[in-house]
Protein backbone atom coordinates (compact mmCIF):
# COMPACT_ATOMS: atom_id res chain seq x y z
CA UNK A 1 0.00 0.00 0.00
CA UNK A 2 1.56 3.49 -1.22
CA UNK A 3 1.99 5.98 1.65
CA UNK A 4 0.20 8.95 1.47
CA UNK A 5 1.66 11.82 -0.37
CA UNK A 6 2.23 14.44 2.07
CA UNK A 7 1.95 18.25 0.90
CA UNK A 8 1.80 21.08 3.12
CA UNK A 9 -0.11 24.26 1.63
CA UNK A 10 0.74 27.37 3.22
CA UNK A 11 -1.95 30.47 3.78
CA UNK A 12 -0.80 33.41 5.13
CA UNK A 13 -3.60 36.45 3.99
CA UNK A 14 -7.32 36.57 2.72
CA UNK A 15 -6.43 35.96 -1.12
CA UNK A 16 -4.74 32.56 0.09
CA UNK A 17 -8.01 31.05 1.22
CA UNK A 18 -9.91 30.84 -2.22
CA UNK A 19 -6.45 29.37 -3.86
CA UNK A 20 -6.07 26.95 -1.17
CA UNK A 21 -9.59 25.64 -0.63
CA UNK A 22 -9.94 23.81 -4.45
CA UNK A 23 -6.86 22.57 -3.93
CA UNK A 24 -7.98 20.67 -0.52
CA UNK A 25 -11.42 19.88 -1.92
CA UNK A 26 -8.75 17.93 -5.19
CA UNK A 27 -6.74 16.67 -2.26
CA UNK A 28 -9.60 15.03 -0.35
CA UNK A 29 -11.09 13.54 -3.82
CA UNK A 30 -7.95 11.38 -4.50
CA UNK A 31 -7.98 9.87 -1.27
CA UNK A 32 -3.99 9.33 -1.52
CA UNK A 33 -2.90 12.85 -0.29
CA UNK A 34 -2.47 14.24 3.07
CA UNK A 35 -3.17 17.72 2.65
CA UNK A 36 -1.49 19.62 5.90
CA UNK A 37 -2.97 23.12 5.97
CA UNK A 38 -0.54 25.51 7.75
CA UNK A 39 -1.50 29.42 8.69
CA UNK A 40 0.91 31.95 9.02
CA UNK A 41 -0.97 34.08 10.71
CA UNK A 42 0.41 36.78 8.66
CA UNK A 43 -3.09 38.73 8.02
CA UNK A 44 -5.58 36.95 11.04
CA UNK A 45 -9.03 38.59 12.24
CA UNK A 46 -10.50 35.49 14.04
CA UNK A 47 -14.03 36.21 12.96
CA UNK A 48 -13.23 36.47 9.04
CA UNK A 49 -10.97 33.74 9.48
CA UNK A 50 -13.24 31.41 11.10
CA UNK A 51 -15.90 32.18 8.24
CA UNK A 52 -13.74 31.61 5.41
CA UNK A 53 -12.82 27.64 6.34
CA UNK A 54 -16.91 27.94 6.82
CA UNK A 55 -17.58 29.01 3.43
CA UNK A 56 -15.40 27.47 1.51
CA UNK A 57 -15.34 24.24 3.09
CA UNK A 58 -12.44 24.22 4.31
CA UNK A 59 -10.44 22.08 6.91
CA UNK A 60 -8.88 23.77 9.86
CA UNK A 61 -5.81 24.38 9.44
CA UNK A 62 -3.28 22.00 11.13
CA UNK A 63 -0.87 24.57 12.86
CA UNK A 64 -1.56 28.88 13.00
CA UNK A 65 2.07 30.07 13.50
CA UNK A 66 0.73 33.21 14.81
CA UNK A 67 3.49 35.92 13.33
CA UNK A 68 0.77 38.47 12.88
CA UNK A 69 1.94 42.04 11.26
CA UNK A 70 4.87 43.96 10.82
CA UNK A 71 7.07 45.52 8.53
CA UNK A 72 7.95 43.17 5.52
CA UNK A 73 11.43 42.31 6.75
CA UNK A 74 10.34 41.81 10.58
CA UNK A 75 7.22 39.60 9.07
CA UNK A 76 9.25 37.45 6.65
CA UNK A 77 11.96 36.82 8.97
CA UNK A 78 9.05 35.84 12.24
CA UNK A 79 7.55 33.84 9.17
CA UNK A 80 10.58 31.85 8.47
CA UNK A 81 11.95 31.24 12.08
CA UNK A 82 8.16 29.35 13.00
CA UNK A 83 7.71 27.74 9.97
CA UNK A 84 11.52 26.25 9.83
CA UNK A 85 10.83 24.23 13.13
CA UNK A 86 7.03 23.41 12.08
CA UNK A 87 8.43 21.89 8.65
CA UNK A 88 11.26 19.89 10.82
CA UNK A 89 9.08 18.50 12.58
CA UNK A 90 6.19 17.64 10.20
CA UNK A 91 8.41 16.50 7.47
CA UNK A 92 6.05 16.92 4.08
CA UNK A 93 7.21 15.28 1.00
CA UNK A 94 6.68 18.82 -0.32
CA UNK A 95 5.44 22.45 0.06
CA UNK A 96 3.08 24.14 -1.78
CA UNK A 97 2.61 27.92 -1.89
CA UNK A 98 0.29 29.91 -3.91
CA UNK A 99 0.50 33.84 -4.75
CA UNK A 100 2.51 36.35 -3.46
CA UNK A 101 2.44 37.07 -0.27
CA UNK A 102 5.46 37.40 2.57
CA UNK A 103 4.65 33.84 3.69
CA UNK A 104 4.91 32.70 0.39
CA UNK A 105 8.67 33.36 -0.49
CA UNK A 106 9.16 33.12 3.67
CA UNK A 107 8.13 28.89 3.86
CA UNK A 108 9.55 28.69 -0.06
CA UNK A 109 13.01 29.88 1.15
CA UNK A 110 12.84 27.24 4.28
CA UNK A 111 11.51 24.71 2.92
CA UNK A 112 13.94 24.91 -0.59
CA UNK A 113 17.02 24.91 2.37
CA UNK A 114 15.92 22.28 3.49
CA UNK A 115 15.74 20.19 0.06
CA UNK A 116 12.51 19.72 0.23
CA UNK A 117 10.46 20.57 -3.28
CA UNK A 118 8.68 23.56 -3.79
CA UNK A 119 5.50 24.07 -5.81
CA UNK A 120 4.26 27.37 -6.62
CA UNK A 121 0.88 27.90 -7.77
CA UNK A 122 0.11 31.11 -9.58
CA UNK A 123 3.54 31.36 -10.93
CA UNK A 124 5.28 33.58 -13.61
CA UNK A 125 2.84 36.56 -13.31
CA UNK A 126 4.63 39.43 -13.63
CA UNK A 127 3.61 43.33 -13.23
CA UNK A 128 7.20 44.25 -13.65
CA UNK A 129 6.88 46.86 -11.24
CA UNK A 130 9.78 45.95 -8.73
CA UNK A 131 8.35 48.94 -6.62
CA UNK A 132 5.76 46.33 -5.14
CA UNK A 133 6.96 44.13 -3.18
CA UNK A 134 4.64 41.40 -4.11
CA UNK A 135 6.59 41.63 -7.73
CA UNK A 136 9.58 40.60 -5.27
CA UNK A 137 8.28 37.94 -3.40
CA UNK A 138 6.87 36.20 -7.12
CA UNK A 139 10.23 36.69 -9.05
CA UNK A 140 12.29 35.42 -6.22
CA UNK A 141 9.44 32.03 -5.25
CA UNK A 142 9.35 31.19 -8.87
CA UNK A 143 13.22 31.43 -8.72
CA UNK A 144 13.51 28.86 -6.14
CA UNK A 145 10.60 26.64 -6.71
CA UNK A 146 10.54 23.27 -8.33
CA UNK A 147 7.12 22.77 -10.08
CA UNK A 148 5.69 26.69 -11.56
CA UNK A 149 1.82 26.01 -12.07
CA UNK A 150 0.68 28.98 -14.42
CA UNK A 151 -2.53 30.58 -15.12
CA UNK A 152 -2.40 32.37 -18.42
CA UNK A 153 -0.51 32.19 -21.25
CA UNK A 154 1.70 35.16 -20.09
CA UNK A 155 3.13 33.13 -17.22
CA UNK A 156 4.93 30.63 -19.28
CA UNK A 157 6.50 33.38 -21.37
CA UNK A 158 7.41 34.87 -18.39
CA UNK A 159 9.17 31.99 -17.44
CA UNK A 160 10.44 31.19 -20.36
CA UNK A 161 12.36 34.67 -20.69
CA UNK A 162 13.83 34.25 -17.06
CA UNK A 163 15.63 30.65 -18.13
CA UNK A 164 13.19 29.23 -16.38
CA UNK A 165 13.15 25.32 -17.56
CA UNK A 166 10.17 24.67 -19.27
CA UNK A 167 9.90 20.80 -17.69
CA UNK A 168 8.92 22.61 -14.35
CA UNK A 169 6.64 24.40 -15.94
CA UNK A 170 2.57 23.70 -16.10
CA UNK A 171 -0.03 25.20 -17.81
CA UNK A 172 -3.26 23.96 -15.40
CA UNK A 173 -5.43 27.64 -15.21
CA UNK A 174 -6.84 29.01 -12.35
CA UNK A 175 -7.82 27.72 -8.57
CA UNK A 176 -9.63 31.22 -7.91
CA UNK A 177 -11.78 30.40 -10.55
CA UNK A 178 -12.08 26.89 -9.42
CA UNK A 179 -13.42 28.55 -6.30
CA UNK A 180 -15.92 31.22 -7.77
CA UNK A 181 -17.33 28.58 -10.12
CA UNK A 182 -18.01 25.64 -7.27
CA UNK A 183 -19.36 29.14 -4.79
CA UNK A 184 -21.31 31.00 -7.24
CA UNK A 185 -25.14 29.10 -6.52
CA UNK A 186 -24.34 29.53 -2.95
CA UNK A 187 -23.11 33.42 -2.88
CA UNK A 188 -26.40 34.21 -5.32
CA UNK A 189 -28.64 32.99 -2.15
CA UNK A 190 -26.71 35.67 -0.36
CA UNK A 191 -29.05 38.95 0.72
CA UNK A 192 -26.24 41.08 1.23
CA UNK A 193 -28.23 43.44 -1.40
CA UNK A 194 -31.22 43.95 -0.30
CA UNK A 195 -29.11 44.33 3.03
CA UNK A 196 -28.02 47.45 1.31
CA UNK A 197 -30.64 48.68 -0.98
CA UNK A 198 -29.13 47.87 -3.59
CA UNK A 199 -30.39 47.29 -7.08
CA UNK A 200 -28.65 44.32 -9.51
CA UNK A 201 -26.59 46.18 -12.39
CA UNK A 202 -27.18 49.49 -10.71
CA UNK A 203 -23.80 50.07 -8.69
CA UNK A 204 -19.83 50.01 -8.76
CA UNK A 205 -18.07 47.85 -6.24
CA UNK A 206 -14.49 49.17 -5.35
CA UNK A 207 -11.47 47.74 -3.31
CA UNK A 208 -8.34 50.23 -3.15
CA UNK A 209 -5.35 49.50 -0.22
CA UNK A 210 -2.43 49.24 -2.33
CA UNK A 211 0.23 51.65 -0.43
CA UNK A 212 1.54 52.94 -3.72
CA UNK A 213 -2.58 54.32 -4.18
CA UNK A 214 -3.55 55.04 -0.79
CA UNK A 215 -0.39 56.16 1.25
CA UNK A 216 0.64 58.43 -1.30
CA UNK A 217 -1.83 61.78 -0.80
CA UNK A 218 -1.46 63.45 -3.74
CA UNK A 219 -2.55 59.85 -5.48
CA UNK A 220 -5.38 58.84 -2.72
CA UNK A 221 -6.89 62.16 -3.02
CA UNK A 222 -6.93 62.63 -7.18
CA UNK A 223 -8.16 58.86 -7.53
CA UNK A 224 -10.87 59.88 -4.57
CA UNK A 225 -12.03 63.08 -6.88
CA UNK A 226 -12.39 60.38 -9.66
CA UNK A 227 -14.81 57.86 -7.68
CA UNK A 228 -16.81 61.07 -5.91
CA UNK A 229 -17.58 62.12 -9.39
CA UNK A 230 -18.61 58.39 -10.65
CA UNK A 231 -20.68 58.32 -7.39
CA UNK A 232 -22.99 61.30 -8.50
CA UNK A 233 -24.56 58.88 -11.84
CA UNK A 234 -23.66 55.02 -9.85
CA UNK A 235 -23.68 54.12 -6.38
CA UNK A 236 -20.21 52.85 -5.10
CA UNK A 237 -19.90 49.84 -2.16
CA UNK A 238 -16.06 50.14 -0.74
CA UNK A 239 -15.20 47.44 1.72
CA UNK A 240 -12.34 49.15 3.43
CA UNK A 241 -9.29 48.09 4.15
CA UNK A 242 -8.53 49.24 7.40
CA UNK A 243 -5.38 50.94 6.13
CA UNK A 244 -7.03 52.73 3.53
CA UNK A 245 -10.18 53.68 6.55
CA UNK A 246 -7.11 55.82 8.10
CA UNK A 247 -6.02 57.47 5.12
CA UNK A 248 -9.14 58.44 4.55
CA UNK A 249 -9.58 60.01 7.70
CA UNK A 250 -6.22 61.41 7.65
CA UNK A 251 -5.93 63.00 5.16
CA UNK A 252 -9.80 64.51 5.46
CA UNK A 253 -11.62 63.06 2.82
CA UNK A 254 -15.16 63.63 2.43
CA UNK A 255 -17.58 60.41 1.76
CA UNK A 256 -20.69 60.89 -0.36
CA UNK A 257 -23.74 59.34 1.05
CA UNK A 258 -23.45 57.25 -2.68
CA UNK A 259 -20.10 55.79 -1.31
CA UNK A 260 -21.30 53.05 0.74
CA UNK A 261 -18.36 52.33 3.33
CA UNK A 262 -18.54 48.49 4.45
CA UNK A 263 -16.44 46.40 7.07
CA UNK A 264 -14.39 44.04 5.81
CA UNK A 265 -17.22 41.39 4.67
CA UNK A 266 -17.41 37.36 3.28
CA UNK A 267 -16.26 35.70 0.39
CA UNK A 268 -20.27 34.78 -0.07
CA UNK A 269 -21.35 38.24 0.32
CA UNK A 270 -18.61 39.89 -1.95
CA UNK A 271 -18.85 37.02 -4.56
CA UNK A 272 -22.58 38.36 -4.66
CA UNK A 273 -22.01 42.27 -4.98
CA UNK A 274 -19.06 41.39 -7.22
CA UNK A 275 -21.68 39.21 -9.58
CA UNK A 276 -24.06 41.79 -9.36
CA UNK A 277 -22.31 44.96 -10.21
CA UNK A 278 -22.50 47.08 -13.38
CA UNK A 279 -18.96 47.82 -12.68
CA UNK A 280 -15.92 47.09 -10.47
CA UNK A 281 -13.03 49.09 -10.02
CA UNK A 282 -10.11 47.93 -7.85
CA UNK A 283 -6.12 47.84 -7.78
CA UNK A 284 -6.51 44.19 -6.21
CA UNK A 285 -5.15 40.97 -9.12
CA UNK A 286 -7.40 38.61 -8.13
CA UNK A 287 -10.63 40.73 -8.41
CA UNK A 288 -9.67 41.41 -11.52
CA UNK A 289 -9.32 38.05 -12.28
CA UNK A 290 -13.29 37.25 -10.83
CA UNK A 291 -14.75 39.99 -12.56
CA UNK A 292 -13.45 38.99 -16.02
CA UNK A 293 -15.43 35.10 -15.32
CA UNK A 294 -18.51 37.17 -14.11
CA UNK A 295 -18.17 38.97 -17.27
CA UNK A 296 -18.37 42.71 -15.42
CA UNK A 297 -16.75 45.47 -16.50
CA UNK A 298 -13.75 46.12 -14.35
CA UNK A 299 -11.29 49.26 -14.17
CA UNK A 300 -7.77 48.72 -13.07
CA UNK A 301 -6.69 51.72 -10.79
CA UNK A 302 -2.95 50.84 -11.39
CA UNK A 303 -0.34 52.03 -14.35
CA UNK A 304 0.41 47.95 -14.67
CA UNK A 305 -1.32 44.36 -13.94
CA UNK A 306 0.56 40.98 -13.28
CA UNK A 307 -2.94 39.50 -14.77
CA UNK A 308 -2.86 40.77 -19.01
CA UNK A 309 -4.95 38.42 -19.35
CA UNK A 310 -8.04 39.97 -18.36
CA UNK A 311 -6.88 43.10 -20.44
CA UNK A 312 -6.53 40.58 -23.91
CA UNK A 313 -9.78 38.82 -23.38
CA UNK A 314 -11.53 42.19 -23.38
CA UNK A 315 -12.80 42.80 -19.55
CA UNK A 316 -10.19 44.67 -18.08
CA UNK A 317 -8.75 48.43 -18.64
CA UNK A 318 -6.32 50.01 -16.74
CA UNK A 319 -6.94 53.17 -15.52
CA UNK A 320 -4.03 54.42 -13.52
CA UNK A 321 -4.50 57.54 -11.11
CA UNK A 322 -5.46 59.93 -13.78
CA UNK A 323 -9.12 61.02 -12.58
CA UNK A 324 -10.07 62.21 -16.32
CA UNK A 325 -9.13 58.57 -17.52
CA UNK A 326 -11.03 56.89 -14.38
CA UNK A 327 -14.19 59.26 -14.93
CA UNK A 328 -14.41 59.14 -18.47
CA UNK A 329 -13.84 55.08 -18.51
CA UNK A 330 -16.57 54.56 -15.68
CA UNK A 331 -19.02 56.74 -17.01
CA UNK A 332 -18.79 54.69 -20.31
CA UNK A 333 -19.51 51.52 -18.41
CA UNK A 334 -22.42 53.42 -16.86
CA UNK A 335 -23.63 54.18 -20.56
CA UNK A 336 -23.39 50.72 -21.59
CA UNK A 337 -20.57 51.26 -23.97
CA UNK A 338 -18.79 47.66 -22.66
CA UNK A 339 -19.11 43.86 -24.80
CA UNK A 340 -19.05 40.72 -23.22
CA UNK A 341 -15.35 39.22 -22.44
CA UNK A 342 -14.45 35.95 -23.69
CA UNK A 343 -13.10 33.12 -21.24
CA UNK A 344 -9.26 32.34 -20.73
CA UNK A 345 -8.05 28.98 -21.55
CA UNK A 346 -8.59 26.24 -18.91
CA UNK A 347 -10.53 28.73 -16.49
CA UNK A 348 -12.80 26.12 -16.78
CA UNK A 349 -12.62 25.03 -12.65
CA UNK A 350 -10.25 22.19 -12.96
CA UNK A 351 -7.61 23.74 -12.35
CA UNK A 352 -6.51 22.44 -8.75
CA UNK A 353 -7.43 19.03 -10.25
CA UNK A 354 -4.56 18.82 -12.43
CA UNK A 355 -2.69 20.57 -10.15
CA UNK A 356 -2.42 17.77 -7.21
CA UNK A 357 -2.84 15.10 -9.70
CA UNK A 358 1.04 16.29 -11.73
CA UNK A 359 1.95 16.77 -8.33
CA UNK A 360 0.83 13.25 -7.22
CA UNK A 361 2.38 11.87 -10.44
CA UNK A 362 5.52 13.37 -9.81
CA UNK A 363 5.96 13.22 -6.06
CA UNK A 364 4.19 10.02 -4.53
CA UNK A 365 6.26 7.77 -3.06
CA UNK A 366 5.38 3.99 -2.06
Amino acid sequence: MKKPLHICAIVGARPNFMKIAPLAWAAEKRGDVFFEIVHTGQHYDKNMSDLFFDELEIPEPHANLGVGSGSHAVQTAEVMVRFEKHIQDSKPDVLLVVGDVNSTIACAMVASKLHIPVVHVEAGLRSFDRRMPEEVNRVLTDCISDMLFVTEQSGIDNLKAEGVDDAKVHFVGNVMIDTLLRSKAKADKSEILRGLDLEEKFYGVLTLHRPSNVDDRQNFTAIWGALCRIAEDATLVFPVHPRTRARIAEFGLTVPDSIKLLEPIGYLDFLKLQSSAGMILTDSGGIQEEATILGVPCLTLRENTERPVTIAVGCNTLVGVDPELIKEKALAIVRGETEKPDVPQYWDGRAAERIIDTIAQALRKD
